[in-house]
């Protein structure tokens, strides 16, 4: 009987830590910001992102008017640049919007992807020396699935589709799980690499120490024997 209950509590744990694992996961992926740029100023953001993940990121902006001392959405002749680039360096996409939109790319190389937005510089005329308000929201992974319109398309019961949000879970957190790995195996490779280095440098030190000894001493006695002292 102790033993049947010791097994039912260790079962109601682990699927305990499971839905907080799920949870966590589930307020990852979903980053909303706000920040201000200048007319020629350039923001940038880093993102790690696992390989073959969708990322989809929404913007608006909004002017500074000196009049009512207040942000106000901003006129559609005013653009924003966006470019992003992988871990590599590549530029993944390079595009222009307008004054709100939405920019949507796949990753296929996992790292730090750098995410950059800058207003249109054609038209800096509207900007009048001001200042301008960027809303950014970036979803990553299974966050950038629409599911309300996946169940009406798919015709989905509440609890297929609430299994389709796990499934779509768990896939994410393999992928990470992935990424994980692979940084570690980069890091491991970089600090063998760097003890290796080290090795040497410090194999390099001692036969310099030697050779500069050798030299010192023959040199002394090189310099004794010609002043006959020994």
């Amino acid at each position: 009987m102790a033993g049947s209950c010791r097994v039912r509590v260790s079962g109601m744990l682990r699927t305990v830590a499971a839905l907080v694992l799920l949870a966590q996961l589930a307020g990852r992926g979903a980053h909303a910001l706000y920040f201000h740029i200048g007319e020629t100023e350039k923001r940038c953001f880093i993102e790690e992102i696992p390989d073959e993940t969708m990322v989809i990121g929404n913007y608006r902006t909004q002017l500074w008017d000196k009049q009512s001392e207040s942000f106000l959405p901003s006129t559609p002749g005013l653009g924003m640049h966006v470019e992003v680039k992988d871990p590599d360096g590549k530029v993944v996409l390079s595009r222009q919007y307008g004054s709100e939109g939405r920019f949507t790319f796949t990753s296929h190389t996992p790292g730090e992807h750098q995410i950059c937005l800058h207003s249109n510089s054609t038209r800096m005329a509207l900007f009048a020396g001001g200042k301008l308000r960027v809303h950014l929201d970036i979803q990553v992974g299974e966050h950038t699935n629409n599911y309300p319109e996946i169940a009406a398309k798919d015709k989905l019961t509440e609890l297929q589709l609430r299994a389709r949000q796990l499934l779509d879970q768990v896939e994410q957190i393999q992928k990470e799980q992935n990424y994980q790995r692979y940084r570690e195996e980069r890091f491991r490779m970089t600090s063998e690499s760097t003890n290796q280095r080290v090795l040497w440098w410090s194999i390099a030190q001692t036969i310099i120490l030697i050779l500069t000894g050798i030299w010192q001493m023959r040199h002394l006695k090189s310099f004794f024997e010609a002043k006959k002292l020994v």
